[in-house]
């Protein structure tokens, strides 16, 4: 009994942290208190020394309530509205292409850390997909890996916090399909979603409980099918998953690792959000998209993270969705061919 008992006391601990931060931020009114409050306290503590440790499947629980409710803004209307909006979509995920590359020569430059550190490091893509792609050619995982944490965790701290209080939200005309939560169709509309996240992680594609999930939630609701919404607690729920398990990644070691290098990615992420926030600005003053939705839809932020910062402020879920669920596509698809192509063109001692 006592063995089992320590063996689950750090997630349990993990989990009524992030619980107690998550009512304190809402109590706060702080931005995204379900997400954000779990975040900072457990990385906070995790970065103190203290043992936590996130749920096996924390993320994949979290990433399944969010993809799933995102998919049921995908009605036959907004379907039609990303098709007329495409250009812009695509337009956003070759923007991300190019910041990636020019932070990756900025990076190497003021840190000194190799090229191919440094271009998987400022790749606008999930953490695991680049850690994948930097061990398959040669570059620092453990670095690569910290410059996508500490992306992420900025972004999330900074962005919702300067919507919310620069009071840029209720501009979403988008609703879910389904506005009613049915009890069988709820348990249906799991077991659908989930089976086809499994088929999705089968077939070794990223983020299957994002991507997965959202796929078959949207075709559902696309296709006229309104099997439930999704409790509001459960969503809480999935962003305090997402919260704690996104802390869970800081540690002791984490704050030793290359200090240089790491201000060099904060540097960059700052000022990626600010040509990011320019471009998207631009983007939506040739189109007639609200400039909120679109910059929250080029910001260098996690699909999951970004999406839900949309969904509580209302700011365009279907379009932000689109723009990052693209925007990944293309950078998974791009990231190591534009990787090999810099390297056999770059001047010499450039790409080193």
């Amino acid at each position: 009994m006592r063995p089992l008992l320590s063996r689950w006391r750090p997630v349990l601990a993990t989990l009524l942290l992030g619980l107690v931060a998550a009512l304190l931020c809402e109590w706060l009114h702080t931005p995204l208190p379900w997400m954000i409050g779990p975040l900072i306290s457990v990385a906070g503590a995790r970065m103190m020394g203290a043992d936590l440790q996130a749920p096996a499947q924390a993320r994949n629980a979290g990433q399944w309530a969010i993809g799933t409710s995102l998919g049921l803004y995908f009605t036959p209307h907004v379907v039609g509205k990303l098709v007329e909006y495409a250009p812009h979509i695509v337009a956003g995920s070759l923007f991300a292409l190019v910041l990636g590359t020019v932070g990756a020569l900025l990076l190497r430059r003021t840190t000194g850390v190799a090229f191919k550190t440094a271009y998987f490091s400022t790749a606008i893509g999930g953490a695991s997909e680049m850690a994948n792609l930097a061990e398959r050619n040669g570059a620092r995982i453990d670095q690569v890996a910290a410059a996508h944490s500490l992306r992420v965790l900025m972004v999330v701290m900074v962005v919702p916090a300067v919507f919310q209080y620069g009071g840029i939200h209720g501009l979403d005309t988008y609703v879910p399909g389904p506005r009613t939560v049915d009890t069988l169709g709820l348990m249906a509309l799991i077991a659908i979603t989930v089976a086809f996240a499994l088929v999705v992680r089968k077939l070794n594609l990223p983020n299957p409980f994002v991507i997965g999930t959202l796929i078959a939630a949207a075709t559902l609701t696309a296709s006229g099918i309104e099997l439930s919404a999704i409790p509001p607690s459960m969503s809480h729920a999935g962003q305090l998953l997402i919260g704690i398990s996104l802390g869970a990644r800081f540690s002791r070691e984490f704050l030793h690792t290359a200090p240089r290098f790491l201000t060099g990615v904060a540097i960059y992420t700052l000022l990626a959000l600010v040509v990011s926030a320019l471009f998207g600005w631009g983007l939506a003053a040739v189109s007639d998209l609200h400039p909120a939705t679109v910059i929250l839809g080029t910001t260098p932020g996690g699909i999951a993270e970004m999406c839900i910062t949309a969904k509580v402020l209302e700011l365009g879920v279907p379009l932000v969705t689109a723009f990052h669920v693209i925007r990944m596509a293309f950078v998974v698809l791009l990231t190591g061919p534009l990787y090999h192509w810099l390297k056999h063109r770059a001047a010499p001692g450039e790409t080193d």
